[in-house]
C-alpha cells in the first residue's frame, strides 16, 4: 500500500538540502489526516515557519503576508466558515479584489471557493499556518485569542463580573479591576504601547467589544479589539492606577500615573470621557527623560530655522508657537529654551504636566487643585529675577495678560496658543481679552506648526503617477516625487518618524502698525508674507521636492493654498486665510457674478481646480451643474465614480474618510453626498449622524453606497436620516438616475 500523503505534499520540493527523501517517507508513516507538511516540519524540529517562508518567497518570488495589519472590513466580507476550512486569512478587501495570507499559495480549490464567494479577484500572500490559525482566532473569536494573552499568567483567578441595575451595562469593582489577568492585560497594552513609539493609547468601548488603539507618527492603527466583559474591568483598571474614582462614570476625569519599562520611568496623563457604549479613556505618553532636541535636529528648512535663531536673540517680548494639540509645540519650545541655554541666563518653566525635565532650569509643575494655576504660578515667577520664562500654554485672559506686563518689563517669554496659523495668533489674544496696542508692544513673533511624517528610508519608492492637476504647478517637472510603500521596519504604513514644517510670522515695524491698529489676521498676514513669511503648504512642499515624504502626506497635513487672483481675490477685497474653496458664491449663480471685471481670473482659477469655467447644465431642468461629494476610501472606485458623475454634468469633490468628508461639507458646500459606510476613523454613519444633527447640513441629501446591503443595515441608515441607499456593485445608470430623483425631490 502506498505512503499517505500530505494535503501541501508540493512543499517537499521545495526544500531541497532541508528534507532527504528518507525523512519524508518517515513522516508519511506517521502522518495523522488533516494535518499538513509544514505543521509537522516545524513539529518534529526539521525547519522553521522562518526557514521555509524564505525557501518559499525566494523561489517562487511571492510576497510575504503582514498580518499584524488586518483591515477591520474584511471580516465582514468572508465567512468565518469558509477561511477556516480552506486555512487562510483575509487580511484587506477592495471593490474589485480580496488579499489572503495562506500556507498553500497554489490551492486552486481555496482561490474557487473565495472568489465565487466574494466575487473578487484572490490576491495570495504567503503566512506560516500557525500565525494564520492564531489571527483567526483573533479575528473571527476575540474571547479566544484573549483567553491566550492571558494565559500562563501569574495567579489564574477567575474574572467576575456583576452587572448593574442599568440593563445591559456592566461595570467592574476595585477588587475585579485588581485581578492578576486585568492587570496583567493592561501592562501588556501600556508596554506595548510605549515601545512601538505611540504617543496616545486609546481604549473606546463599542458594540461588540472595548478597541485598543495606538497613535503612532501621528496616525491612529487599531492593534486589538476586547471582548466587552473583559474591557470594562480593563478600564477600571487604569482608572484605578490614576486615582480617579471608578465609580464615577457619568463625568469627565483626568489623572496621572507613573510606569517602568525596561527600567525607563514614563508618565502617563489619563484622560476619560462617558461615551454612549461606555467610557472612552485616552492615555497620553510623556517620556519624562526623552532627549531634548536641538533646532538643527528637528528637520526644519534651513531658512526656517535662522528665523527662529533670530527670534531667541531678544532679551524681551512675546514669541508664541501655535498649532493643534499633538502638532509638536512642546518639542518645539524646549528646543528654543536648550538654544539660549546657558549659565549666565536664569530660566524658569510653569507647565502642566511637565514633559521634559531639563538640567540647569527651574520647572514648575501646574497644581489646579492646590491653586497652583498658571497665572498665579507665572506671578510667584516673575518675582524669582528670571530671564526667560516658559509658559506651558496660554489658556485664559489673566494668564495672557501677566505674560504681555512681563514681556513689556524686560522679560523673554515663551509660551503656546492654539490657533490655525501664524496671524490668527493675535486674533485669539484679542479675543482673550488682551489690548491691540500692548499685542503689537509686545509680541516679537509667532511660529505655527506642523508635523508630516517621514518616508520610511527602508521601503520609499518612486511615484510613477502623475500628480493631479490642482498640484502640478506647485511641482516643478522633472522633479522625482516618492510614495509610501510599506515593510516591516515601518509596520506597513510606509512612515517612519516625523519632521515640523513652519510659518514663522516675525513682527516687524509693518505688522507691528497693522497689529497695533486692530487689522485682521488676512492683512497682518500680507504683510508678513511681503516680509518673508513662507506659508505652512511652502514649507512642507521644500520637504516632499527634497525626497522627505509624498504629496499625499502634505495633503493630509495642510490645505492646498488658493492662489492669488484667483476666485478669494475676485470675490473679497483681501486674500482669504481659509482653506481653499472657502469662499461660496451663492448656488445658481453664475460663476464669474455681478462683478465684470473679475471675469477672467474668476475662468482661470476653476480651470486650476478642475472644475468648469461657465456653468454646466445639468440633466433637462436647464439648472447650473450640481455639485456631489464623492466620500469612499477606495480610490480606483473613486476614480470610476467621479468619471461618470462629470460625464453627465455634475462637478465632483471627493473624499477619503469621515473626518475629510465633514472639511470638504463646509469647504465646498455639496447639493448632494454619496456617502460609503465602511471607512478608516470616522465612518458612514458617524458623517450621517454628524451632517442630520447640524442645523446648516441637515437638508443636504445623502445616497448611501455600500456593500453590506442587509436589511437591518438598510433600515439602520434610513432612520439616520438617508436619502436612498445604493448596494456595490452598482449599475452606472443607475446611481445618475437615483441622484436626479433625490435632487429632484428636493428642488
Amino acid at each position: 500500500m502506498a505512503d499517505p500523503t500530505f494535503p501541501d505534499e508540493w512543499l517537499a520540493h521545495s526544500l531541497e538540502g532541508v528534507l532527504s527523501a528518507e525523512r519524508l517517507a518517515e513522516l508519511r508513516a506517521k502522518a495523522t489526516p488533516g494535518r499538513t507538511l509544514w505543521e509537522t516540519l516545524v513539529d518534529e524540529k526539521i525547519a522553521s515557519d522562518q526557514q521555509i517562508l524564505s525557501a518559499l518567497s525566494t523561489r517562487f518570488r511571492l510576497k510575504l503576508a503582514d498580518v499584524a495589519t488586518i483591515d477591520p472590513k474584511v471580516r465582514e466580507g468572508v465567512p468565518e466558515q469558509l477561511a477556516r476550512r480552506y486555512r487562510v486569512l483575509p487580511l484587506r478587501i477592495t471593490d474589485s479584489f480580496l488579499e489572503i495570507a495562506t500556507a498553500n499559495p497554489f490551492d486552486l480549490d481555496a482561490e474557487k471557493a473565495l472568489a465565487f464567494a466574494t466575487a473578487r479577484e484572490i490576491r495570495s500572500l504567503l503566512a506560516a499556518p500557525s500565525r494564520i490559525a492564531e489571527k483567526l482566532d483573533e479575528m473571527y473569536r476575540p474571547e479566544k485569542a484573549l483567553d491566550k494573552v492571558l494565559q500562563g499568567m501569574e495567579g489564574s483567578a477567575d474574572l467576575v463580573l456583576h452587572p448593574e441595575t442599568e440593563p445591559e451595562e456592566l461595570v467592574a469593582s476595585e477588587a475585579e479591576a485588581s485581578q492578576r489577568p486585568v492587570v496583567r492585560l493592561v501592562d501588556l497594552i501600556i508596554s506595548e504601547g510605549i515601545l512601538s513609539r505611540s504617543s496616545d493609547i486609546h481604549i473606546e468601548p463599542e458594540e461588540g467589544g472595548v478597541a485598543v488603539r495606538y497613535r503612532i507618527d501621528g496616525v491612529l492603527r487599531q492593534v486589538m479589539k476586547i471582548p466587552r466583559a473583559a474591557g470594562l474591568p480593563l478600564i477600571s483598571r487604569i482608572k484605578i492606577m490614576s486615582q480617579l474614582d471608578i465609580a464615577d462614570r457619568l463625568r469627565p476625569q483626568d489623572g496621572r500615573a507613573r510606569v517602568s519599562v525596561n527600567g525607563q520611568p514614563i508618565d502617563l496623563r489619563v484622560s476619560t470621557l462617558p461615551a454612549s457604549q461606555g467610557e472612552k479613556v485616552v492615555i497620553r505618553v510623556l517620556d519624562s527623560r526623552a532627549t531634548v532636541k536641538s533646532l538643527d535636529s528637528l528637520g526644519l528648512n534651513p531658512v526656517e530655522s535662522e528665523h527662529i535663531k533670530r527670534l531667541l536673540e531678544y532679551h524681551e517680548g512675546i514669541v508664541l508657537v501655535t498649532g493643534p494639540t499633538g502638532s509638536g509645540k512642546t518639542t518645539t519650545l524646549y528646543s528654543c529654551i536648550n538654544q539660549i541655554k546657558s549659565e549666565g541666563v536664569n530660566i524658569v518653566t510653569v507647565e502642566d504636566p511637565v514633559e521634559y525635565r531639563m538640567p540647569g532650569i527651574v520647572q514648575v509643575q501646574v497644581q489646579e487643585k492646590a491653586g497652583l494655576t498658571f497665572a498665579s504660578a507665572l506671578r510667584s515667577i516673575l518675582r524669582q529675577d528670571p530671564n526667560v520664562v516658559l509658559v506651558g500654554e496660554i489658556r485664559d485672559r489673566e494668564t495672557a495678560q501677566i505674560a504681555v506686563q512681563a514681556s513689556l518689563t524686560g522679560h523673554l517669554v515663551l509660551s503656546t496658543l492654539h490657533t490655525n496659523d501664524a496671524a490668527n495668533a493675535v486674533t485669539r489674544l484679542v479675543d482673550i481679552g488682551v489690548e491691540a496696542y500692548k499685542i503689537a508692544a509686545a509680541l516679537r513673533g509667532v511660529i505655527a506648526q506642523r508635523l508630516m511624517r517621514k518616508l520610511c528610508p527602508t521601503c520609499k519608492q518612486v511615484w510613477m503617477e502623475a500628480p493631479a492637476e490642482r498640484l502640478k504647478k506647485w511641482l516643478p517637472k522633472e522633479t522625482p516625487l516618492y510614495r509610501a510603500a510599506g515593510c516591516p521596519d515601518c509596520a506597513m504604513t510606509g512612515y517612519r518618524g516625523r519632521f515640523s514644517i513652519l510659518e514663522v510670522l516675525t513682527v516687524t515695524p509693518e505688522v507691528e502698525r497693522r497689529i497695533g491698529a486692530g487689522e485682521t489676521a488676512d492683512h497682518i498676514a500680507e504683510a508678513g508674507r511681503r516680509s518673508g513669511m513662507k506659508s505652512l503648504w511652502e514649507s512642507g512642499l521644500a520637504h516632499v521636492l527634497r525626497g522627505e515624504s509624498t504629496i499625499d502626506e502634505l495633503t493630509r497635513v495642510v490645505d492646498v493654498p488658493v492662489e492669488e487672483g484667483g476666485v478669494a481675490a475676485a470675490v473679497a477685497p483681501a486674500p482669504s486665510r481659509r482653506s481653499p474653496g472657502a469662499v461660496e458664491l451663492p448656488r445658481g449663480a453664475p460663476s464669474a457674478g455681478p462683478v465684470a471685471p473679475a471675469a477672467e481670473p474668476v475662468v482661470e482659477h476653476f480651470e486650476l481646480l478642475e472644475e468648469p469655467a461657465p456653468p454646466r447644465v445639468s440633466g433637462t431642468h436647464g439648472l447650473p451643474a450640481r455639485k456631489v461629494l464623492l466620500v469612499d476610501d477606495e480610490d480606483s472606485l473613486r476614480k470610476v465614480v467621479k468619471e461618470l458623475l462629470e460625464r453627465d454634468g455634475y462637478i465632483v469633490a471627493e473624499a477619503r474618510d469621515g473626518a475629510q468628508a465633514l472639511d470638504q461639507i463646509d469647504r465646498v458646500g455639496p447639493d448632494i453626498i454619496v456617502l460609503d459606510l465602511n471607512m478608516p476613523g470616522l465612518d458612514g454613519y458617524g458623517v450621517l449622524s454628524h451632517l442630520r444633527s447640524r442645523p446648516a447640513t441637515a437638508d443636504i441629501p445623502v445616497i448611501v453606497l455600500t456593500a453590506k446591503g442587509d436589511e437591518d443595515n438598510e433600515v439602520r441608515v434610513f432612520e439616520l436620516g438617508a436619502d436612498d441607499f445604493l448596494t456595490k456593485p452598482f449599475r452606472a445608470r443607475a446611481l445618475s438616475a437615483r441622484l436626479e430623483a433625490v435632487l429632484g425631490r428636493r428642488r
